[in-house]
Protein backbone atom coordinates (compact mmCIF):
# COMPACT_ATOMS: atom_id res chain seq x y z
CA UNK A 1 0.00 0.00 0.00
CA UNK A 2 1.58 3.45 -1.27
CA UNK A 3 1.49 6.17 2.15
CA UNK A 4 0.03 9.36 0.64
CA UNK A 5 2.27 12.40 2.15
CA UNK A 6 2.18 16.07 2.39
CA UNK A 7 4.98 17.76 3.00
CA UNK A 8 4.66 21.54 4.96
CA UNK A 9 7.71 23.22 4.17
CA UNK A 10 8.83 26.88 4.36
CA UNK A 11 12.49 26.78 2.90
CA UNK A 12 14.82 25.94 -0.07
CA UNK A 13 13.49 22.61 0.11
CA UNK A 14 16.39 20.22 0.69
CA UNK A 15 14.35 17.88 3.15
CA UNK A 16 11.64 17.68 0.68
CA UNK A 17 14.16 17.02 -2.08
CA UNK A 18 15.57 14.34 0.06
CA UNK A 19 12.12 12.73 0.08
CA UNK A 20 11.13 13.53 -3.55
CA UNK A 21 14.20 11.31 -4.54
CA UNK A 22 13.10 8.64 -2.09
CA UNK A 23 9.57 8.49 -3.93
CA UNK A 24 8.28 4.69 -5.02
CA UNK A 25 5.62 2.35 -5.30
CA UNK A 26 5.65 3.13 -1.11
CA UNK A 27 6.04 6.40 -0.98
CA UNK A 28 4.18 9.42 -2.67
CA UNK A 29 4.51 12.64 -2.20
CA UNK A 30 0.54 14.60 -3.19
CA UNK A 31 0.98 17.64 -2.32
CA UNK A 32 3.64 20.70 -0.68
CA UNK A 33 1.77 23.22 1.12
CA UNK A 34 3.44 26.18 2.23
CA UNK A 35 3.03 29.61 3.98
CA UNK A 36 5.96 31.26 1.95
CA UNK A 37 5.33 31.44 -1.81
CA UNK A 38 8.52 32.53 -2.25
CA UNK A 39 10.05 29.08 -1.03
CA UNK A 40 12.66 27.53 -2.74
CA UNK A 41 10.45 24.37 -1.75
CA UNK A 42 7.81 25.73 -4.69
CA UNK A 43 10.62 25.55 -7.01
CA UNK A 44 11.51 21.84 -6.83
CA UNK A 45 7.93 21.16 -6.52
CA UNK A 46 6.95 22.72 -9.89
CA UNK A 47 9.93 20.24 -11.71
CA UNK A 48 8.73 17.25 -9.74
CA UNK A 49 5.24 17.63 -10.91
CA UNK A 50 3.66 17.88 -7.15
CA UNK A 51 0.88 20.06 -6.73
CA UNK A 52 1.44 22.94 -4.36
CA UNK A 53 -0.64 25.22 -1.99
CA UNK A 54 0.31 28.25 -0.61
CA UNK A 55 -1.36 29.31 2.76
CA UNK A 56 0.51 32.61 3.17
CA UNK A 57 -0.58 33.70 7.06
CA UNK A 58 -0.24 37.42 5.84
CA UNK A 59 -3.64 36.75 3.54
CA UNK A 60 -5.55 35.92 6.85
CA UNK A 61 -7.19 38.06 9.39
CA UNK A 62 -5.56 35.59 12.59
CA UNK A 63 -3.83 33.00 13.23
CA UNK A 64 -6.82 30.52 13.68
CA UNK A 65 -8.51 31.78 10.34
CA UNK A 66 -5.06 30.79 8.98
CA UNK A 67 -4.96 27.20 10.77
CA UNK A 68 -8.71 26.50 9.28
CA UNK A 69 -7.24 27.11 6.00
CA UNK A 70 -3.84 25.25 6.37
CA UNK A 71 -5.87 22.13 7.51
CA UNK A 72 -7.90 22.44 4.26
CA UNK A 73 -5.20 22.46 2.02
CA UNK A 74 -3.77 19.54 3.97
CA UNK A 75 -6.80 17.82 3.90
CA UNK A 76 -7.36 17.67 0.02
CA UNK A 77 -5.08 15.43 -0.82
CA UNK A 78 -5.78 12.54 2.36
CA UNK A 79 -2.29 12.24 3.68
CA UNK A 80 -1.41 9.36 5.60
CA UNK A 81 1.18 11.00 6.83
CA UNK A 82 1.78 14.64 7.14
CA UNK A 83 5.79 16.01 7.53
CA UNK A 84 6.96 18.76 8.61
CA UNK A 85 9.85 19.59 6.64
CA UNK A 86 11.93 22.97 7.50
CA UNK A 87 8.11 24.30 8.28
CA UNK A 88 8.64 27.46 10.32
CA UNK A 89 5.45 28.29 11.74
CA UNK A 90 3.61 26.31 14.70
CA UNK A 91 0.48 24.28 14.11
CA UNK A 92 -2.29 25.57 15.68
CA UNK A 93 -5.16 23.07 17.75
CA UNK A 94 -7.40 22.66 14.01
CA UNK A 95 -4.53 20.97 12.21
CA UNK A 96 -2.75 19.58 15.19
CA UNK A 97 -6.51 17.85 16.00
CA UNK A 98 -7.37 16.84 12.33
CA UNK A 99 -3.92 14.37 11.79
CA UNK A 100 -3.38 13.05 15.42
CA UNK A 101 -0.09 11.22 15.99
CA UNK A 102 0.15 11.57 11.98
CA UNK A 103 2.69 14.64 11.94
CA UNK A 104 6.47 14.92 11.96
CA UNK A 105 8.67 16.90 12.15
CA UNK A 106 12.75 17.40 11.90
CA UNK A 107 14.81 19.22 14.03
CA UNK A 108 18.50 20.24 13.79
CA UNK A 109 19.30 19.55 17.79
CA UNK A 110 18.91 16.67 20.20
CA UNK A 111 15.67 17.36 21.94
CA UNK A 112 14.92 18.21 24.61
CA UNK A 113 18.01 20.45 23.80
CA UNK A 114 17.89 23.68 22.13
CA UNK A 115 14.51 23.49 20.31
CA UNK A 116 13.05 26.82 18.82
CA UNK A 117 14.35 28.01 15.11
CA UNK A 118 18.16 28.88 16.36
CA UNK A 119 18.86 25.46 17.60
CA UNK A 120 22.17 24.99 15.85
CA UNK A 121 23.43 28.77 17.07
CA UNK A 122 22.45 27.87 20.79
CA UNK A 123 24.11 24.87 20.74
CA UNK A 124 27.14 26.46 19.42
CA UNK A 125 26.57 29.10 22.23
CA UNK A 126 26.64 26.63 24.95
CA UNK A 127 29.69 25.39 24.39
CA UNK A 128 28.78 21.51 24.06
CA UNK A 129 30.38 19.36 22.38
CA UNK A 130 27.59 17.71 20.34
CA UNK A 131 24.26 18.53 18.63
CA UNK A 132 22.79 16.39 16.29
CA UNK A 133 19.09 15.63 14.77
CA UNK A 134 15.79 14.43 15.89
CA UNK A 135 12.72 13.42 14.28
CA UNK A 136 9.84 13.73 16.81
CA UNK A 137 5.66 14.06 16.29
CA UNK A 138 4.24 17.27 16.56
CA UNK A 139 2.36 18.54 19.26
CA UNK A 140 1.27 21.69 20.34
CA UNK A 141 4.59 22.78 21.99
CA UNK A 142 7.90 24.02 20.14
CA UNK A 143 9.39 20.91 19.68
CA UNK A 144 8.05 19.14 22.27
CA UNK A 145 6.83 16.00 20.86
CA UNK A 146 7.28 12.58 21.49
CA UNK A 147 11.03 11.67 19.56
CA UNK A 148 10.78 9.04 17.33
CA UNK A 149 14.82 8.72 16.36
CA UNK A 150 17.62 10.58 16.61
CA UNK A 151 21.29 10.44 15.99
CA UNK A 152 24.37 12.69 17.39
CA UNK A 153 26.88 15.16 15.31
CA UNK A 154 29.65 16.53 16.73
CA UNK A 155 30.40 19.78 16.93
CA UNK A 156 34.35 20.45 15.50
CA UNK A 157 36.42 22.99 17.01
CA UNK A 158 36.55 25.16 13.81
CA UNK A 159 32.87 25.10 12.79
CA UNK A 160 30.74 28.14 13.00
CA UNK A 161 26.69 27.88 12.11
CA UNK A 162 27.10 27.23 8.08
CA UNK A 163 29.04 24.37 8.70
CA UNK A 164 27.53 22.83 11.44
CA UNK A 165 24.24 23.05 10.25
CA UNK A 166 25.08 21.73 6.85
CA UNK A 167 26.61 18.45 8.37
CA UNK A 168 23.19 18.03 10.36
CA UNK A 169 21.59 18.56 7.31
CA UNK A 170 23.17 15.48 5.73
CA UNK A 171 21.84 13.12 8.90
CA UNK A 172 18.58 15.07 9.40
CA UNK A 173 17.80 13.92 5.43
CA UNK A 174 18.53 10.40 5.71
CA UNK A 175 17.06 10.28 9.16
CA UNK A 176 13.81 11.62 7.85
CA UNK A 177 13.60 9.60 4.83
CA UNK A 178 14.51 6.51 7.07
CA UNK A 179 11.32 7.04 9.46
CA UNK A 180 8.84 8.07 6.43
CA UNK A 181 9.72 4.33 4.70
CA UNK A 182 9.22 2.63 8.38
CA UNK A 183 6.26 4.67 9.04
CA UNK A 184 4.99 3.49 5.08
CA UNK A 185 5.17 -0.26 5.98
CA UNK A 186 4.86 -0.78 9.66
CA UNK A 187 2.94 2.76 10.55
CA UNK A 188 3.51 4.32 14.16
CA UNK A 189 1.99 3.96 16.99
CA UNK A 190 2.42 6.87 19.90
CA UNK A 191 1.20 5.58 23.55
CA UNK A 192 1.60 8.12 26.85
CA UNK A 193 4.25 10.27 24.74
CA UNK A 194 6.15 6.46 23.74
CA UNK A 195 6.52 5.64 19.92
CA UNK A 196 6.47 2.72 18.45
CA UNK A 197 8.30 2.74 15.52
CA UNK A 198 9.20 -1.06 13.95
Amino acid sequence: MTCRIVVLASGNGSLFNALIDARDDELSIEALVTDNPKAGAVAIASRAGIDVRVVDPANFADRSEWDEALTAAIEEFTPVLVVSAGFMLVLGAETLAAFPDRIINTHPALLPAFPGAHAVRDALSAGVAETGSTVHVVDAGVDTGPVIVQEAVDILPDDDESTLHERIKVVERRLLVDVVRRIARHGLAVNDRKVTLP
